[in-house]
């Protein structure tokens, strides 16, 4: 600890450890592995970025959040420590200058996100690298029961085995007692390993305020003109929600910004850079912005829509006030919005046919087989994520074994002419060169290469070749490219009763759909809670406050809560019924699933429907309005009354 203090101040600039670092750092330099929920802004990334300097190797850091590697690595560069990080925004000689720093272990640090690990070649350099820690950002996406559930995070510590990690560490803001229990068991932290320090934030005021939708606009440009200048983030849960408020506050003479996923790498890079250099910037944005934004003096965050979850609301406000100032944090609570986030839920949940269907073509093939992700969530109208669970959920029952995903295709591009390429090799190393390059097809620029074709045709392992074109990529001799990603598994053993199986992962699946619900549900409480609305929060994450804060809206208005109106379903317009009916049998492949149907009514995509075309019907999302759950019913209803 005294080599760490020293790196503290020397290398870092800090005087002294924020709460629960020191814990943490002695940890894992004591070659334990650990767990750390701090708060967001609560300085979890200094618990990585500190010993990984101490130790003999590269620390491997898996995030999802591009916006969190572009940031930490332009600080560690700051300060003279060699970081790297691989992402899709990278050009491919950005990519080649990565992996060959990693493979000459000139890095201290390098970032990732976990679909890193379905590329081959990467998987390929890890393995003949000492990697000295692993550590996971976002722990909470390995738990089922977390808000923001990803099934690849399950493989992480199958990984980190598989690459000799010699410690791993795992970190998130938002874990409940119960998402906690799970990360330590799924990567084989112990308990005392887990590090919790207080969600509690005595800067912020957090206000809840019912609003009625045609008045949400008026009320969120009186509250930014009104207060003092401050950078600010507008949340809102839709994209083109974002575009027409910023368009709004611009109109009104305000420095506001949209920033979706939506928009290209370069528009939304130039928006974050912009507000992190400015003072008085508002950017309204959807969930897509914020993780991994490093701004201490957010002064405001304003949620225009209703947050999914205590975690997404925690994350969220969590961004504002890291300087210790005074910050406000206002939710403007629609009802209106609440049809809107229960849709979301219900949209990623699959059908039993789809599911049924799912499981014949699995559990058809034999031995080893390979699929691609996307054809199978087209073929079987599943979202991709929801595929993705479904295998890993029979992986945990020990029906498949995932091997190790591979390219069907790459793509070369010689830098040199093959001559000369060839003449840099020797006897067997030249011929095996000569070969593969006849292996290859030509397009206009771009040699094209069935890797399994190839390795059949020369009788060469298939790893060889793409260690081989690894190889001349770092000597700058090629430009590879990898396409056409699969995925490969084992059959382990098969279902007794398919059908019994199908009823288990659509009970899973409803269990799921239903968790979300219940979160949507949980935030609604939050503001009509009768007591102390941050303390309520707090004890989400297993923290009680031992007095009501004194600065949310509870505490503020006398103790009083709040009251919100009671709503009314809306109705199914008759006649617009009818002519979403006409369209069960409208199309050549006709609709012959409720659940279909009403994803249809309601306007929520699904791989089908895009195939048919179905998301560009006039119809499509005509009832957006109306409780999925209300339209699905009444299908069902129509189906019982067409089988009688």
């Amino acid at each position: 600890m005294e080599q760490a203090q020293k790196l503290l101040s020397e290398t870092f600039g800090f005087d002294q450890f924020m709460p629960g670092q020191a814990e943490v750092i002695e940890h894992l330099l004591g070659g334990r592995s650990a767990l750390a929920i701090f708060p967001t802004g609560g300085g979890k990334s200094l618990c990585y970025q500190l010993p990984a300097l101490t130790f003999d190797g590269v620390t491997i850091v898996i995030s999802p959040l591009i916006a969190l590697m572009k940031d930490q690595i332009d600080f560690l560069k700051s300060r003279g420590v060699a970081a790297g990080r691989l992402d899709s925004t990278l050009s491919a000689d950005e990519t080649r200058e990565v992996m060959s720093s990693l493979r000459l272990g000139e890095l201290r640090l390098l970032y990732v996100a976990p679909e890193r690990f379905s590329n081959e070649r990467f998987l390929q350099a890890i393995q003949h690298t000492r990697v000295s820690m692993f550590a996971v950002d976002e722990a909470h996406c390995i738990s089922e029961w977390g808000h923001n559930f990803r099934p690849d995070y399950l493989k992480l510590a199958r990984f980190a085995r598989m690459c000799r990690a010699e410690r791993l560490f795992t970190l998130t803001a938002t874990a409940t007692p119960k998402v906690a229990t799970d990360i330590c068991d799924g990567f084989g932290i112990a308990p005392e390993c887990t590090v919790r320090t207080g969600f509690y934030r005595p800067n912020l005021k957090v206000l809840t305020t019912h609003v009625l939708a045609p008045h949400r606009d008026k009320i969120l440009l009186e509250r930014l003109k009104e207060s003092p200048a401050g950078p600010t983030i507008v949340y809102v849960t839709l994209q083109k929600t974002s575009e027409q408020v910023a368009a709004k506050l611009a109109t009104a003479g305000l420095p506001a910004r949209a920033y979706h996923a939506g928009l290209k790498n370069d528009e939304r890079t130039e928006t974050q850079d912009w507000f992190m250099a400015s003072s008085d910037g508002i950017v309204v944005a959807t969930i897509a912005f914020g993780m991994g934004i490093d701004k201490a003096n957010i002064r405001y965050i304003y949620h225009y829509n209703l947050p999914k979850s205590f975690e997404n609301y925690s994350q969220e406000i969590g961004r504002s006030g890291r300087d210790g100032l005074p910050s406000t944090c206002e939710m403007f609570v629609c009802l209106d919005d609440v049809c809107t986030l229960e849709n979301f839920a219900y949209g990623d949940t699959p059908s039993r046919n789809a599911i049924r269907g799912l499981m014949a073509e699995i559990f058809s093939f034999s031995g080893q087989f390979d699929v691609s992700l996307y054809d199978l969530s087209s073929r079987h109208d599943i979202r991709q994520l929801v595929t993705r669970t479904l295998l890993v959920q029979l992986e945990l029952a020990n029906y498949l074994q995932e091997q190790t995903p591979f390219y069907s295709r790459y793509q070369f591009q010689p830098l040199a002419s093959s001559a000369e390429i060839l003449s840099r090799f020797e006897g067997e190393r030249r011929e095996f060169l000569a070969d593969v390059f006849r292996q290859a097809h030509k397009a206009r620029t771009w040699f094209h290469i069935d890797l399994d074709e190839a390795a059949t045709a020369i009788n060469c392992p298939r790893d060889r070749i793409v260690r081989a074109l690894d190889y001349l990529t770092e000597q700058s001799l090629l430009e590879v490219r990898a396409a056409g990603v699969r995925n490969r598994f084992t059959i382990l053993r098969r279902p007794d009763d398919i059908e019994q199986l199908t009823d288990e992962l659509c009970q899973k699946a409803l269990e799921l759909e239903g968790r979300e619900i219940k979160r949507i549900k949980q935030v609604i409480e939050l503001v009509t809670h009768d007591g102390c609305q941050v303390s309520h929060l707090a004890a989400h994450f297993g923290e009680q406050l031992p007095q009501p804060c004194g600065h949310c809206s509870w505490c503020l208005n006398g103790h009083q809560p709040v009251v919100l109106p009671s709503v009314e379903p809306a109705p199914i317009d008759t006649i617009l019924w009818g002519q979403i009916l006409n369209v069960w049998n409208e199309p050549d492949e006709p609709i012959d699933d409720a659940r279909v149907l009403a994803r249809f009514a309601c306007g929520i995509t699904s791989p089908r429907l895009t195939r048919m075309g179905l998301s560009r019907h006039p119809l499509f999302g005509a009832l957006a309005h109306v409780r999925f759950g209300d339209v699905l019913q009444r299908v069902q209803a129509e189906d019982r009354d067409q089988s009688l």
